[in-house]
């Protein structure tokens, strides 16, 4: 199945279009509560909702689907994640056009070892400057991204405008001067080294790859067109022959190539060699078959992860529905060291990230025979509030049971928590 584009596509300006939302999204995913971690709460924050270890079904679907997704893109679509999302391809594509662009074209930091070869008219002390500075101000820039995957963005605007907010970490600083330096030596030597060498994500794709999954297709019956033209070698900036790609190759589906060899073949009002596709190229003659074997291979390579994807959606539809934005506990509370019988502290905490207000009750005891330090209060956002709860030491001798209950407008949230109380008190007060 051939799905190339006419020639006047441009993969390359389409390619960028989708780098850049990836970073907006990078920064709008945690800034919006999407997706995050709260460091203090020690949770998850799915949908600006903390998730705690027990809301299971929410967290589990999620992953499930996360995973399902990954592996049916990796199936059908390749590498497209590396060319087209991958933070380090976006990083290191931007390094080498600034390198290019300040130090000559042949100034690129080579896969293969070599020395870039500096332009003499460009060998200026004022381009290295602007070359590092620039590769410095970007770092900084990089760096507050993960930032946001712990903090809100209230928090990170203090953390970069240096005022002081006890809900950072007092090493922060620190850490993001450590993601600085780790991202500027990244942009400025590593580059394209760790997507050939040492990348263990891409090994993970290609276990899914076969001879059906999207590749760079090559065109070998007008072989002749291409003579001794290597624009297309060139134009691969990880640096392979995309005429000879294999099922596991260093091929990232960045379309460059496919452009170069359009452009190249437009000048002689013909369409270029190489295009995306699916299986191998056939005869025309074989096309309608090979078509319809294709598919039967996608679709069974990918129908089997559709119903574990479905699963997935399942729990986290589920966790979403039962997810509850308070909770409430009940202890014995210690009092100077020592357990008091008399007393239980009560804890309410709030899952959601804006004050609500709670009110507690109490079923099974008279009002006599208990009281509550406080019956309304405020619970501030993603915050605990405790509660002190003083059984009367009147209570008759033996086992009491009552319930706590909590109230809260939130989606008409209401908790009970049970309680065994024993008693050792005896008619006229004598134990």
């Amino acid at each position: 199945m051939d799905i190339s584009l006419p020639t006047s596509t441009r993969f390359h300006l389409q390619r960028r279009f989708v780098q850049v939302l990836t970073l907006a999204l990078a920064i709008l995913i945690p800034a919006t509560g999407l997706f995050r971690i709260d460091p203090r709460a020690g949770a998850l924050v799915i949908l600006d909702r903390q998730i705690w270890f027990a809301d299971f079904f929410l967290i589990a679907g999620l992953w499930i689907t996360l995973l399902s997704l990954m592996v049916m893109l990796y199936s059908t679509a390749g590498t497209v994640f590396c060319g087209w999302v991958c933070p380090q391809n976006i990083f290191a594509e931007w390094a080498n056009y600034m390198t290019r662009r300040l130090l000559g074209k042949r100034a690129e930091v080579s896969l293969d070892g070599d020395a870039p070869v500096i332009a003499p008219a460009k060998n200026r002390a004022l381009n290295w400057i602007l070359l590092g500075l620039s590769f410095v101000l970007a770092s900084m820039f990089l760096a507050v991204i993960p930032l946001f995957y712990f903090y809100d963005p209230s928090l990170v605007l203090s953390f970069m405008l240096w005022r002081s907010d006890p809900a950072l970490a007092g090493s922060l600083h620190w850490i993001y001067a450590m993601f600085v330096l780790i991202i500027f030596i990244d942009i400025a030597v590593i580059r394209h080294f760790w997507c050939r060498f040492a990348c263990v994500y891409r090994v993970w794709q290609h276990s899914f790859r076969t001879r059906e999954t999207l590749h760079v297709r090559y065109d070998s019956s007008r072989s002749s067109a291409c003579e001794k033209c290597n624009y297309c070698v060139t134009s691969c900036f990880i640096e392979i022959d995309p005429r000879k790609t294999a099922i596991y190759d260093s091929c990232i589906n960045c379309g460059e190539c496919i452009d170069a060899c359009n452009r190249l073949q437009a000048k002689k009002g013909q369409p270029g060699l190489l295009s995306f596709g699916f299986g191998e190229q056939k005869v025309k003659k074989e096309a309608r078959v090979h078509f319809r074997n294709n598919a039967i291979g996608l679709t069974s390579r990918t129908s089997w992860m559709a119903v574990i994807l479905t699963l997935g959606l399942s729990f986290f539809g589920w966790g979403l529905w039962s997810w509850q934005p308070m909770h409430l506990a009940a202890y014995r509370a210690e009092v100077q060291q020592a357990s008091n019988d008399l007393d239980y502290r009560i804890e309410i905490a709030n899952k959601r990230y804006r004050p609500e207000e709670v009110s507690l009750t109490l079923e099974g005891l008279t009002p006599q025979e208990y009281h509550f330090s406080r019956t309304h209060f405020t619970v501030g956002a993603a915050e605990r509030q405790s509660v002190i709860l003083s059984i009367s030491p009147s209570l008759p001798h033996g086992v009491h049971a009552f319930r706590i209950v909590a109230h809260a407008p939130v989606e008409g949230w209401v908790d009970t928590f049970a309680i065994q109380h024993f008693s050792e008190a005896h008619v006229g007060g004598q134990k």
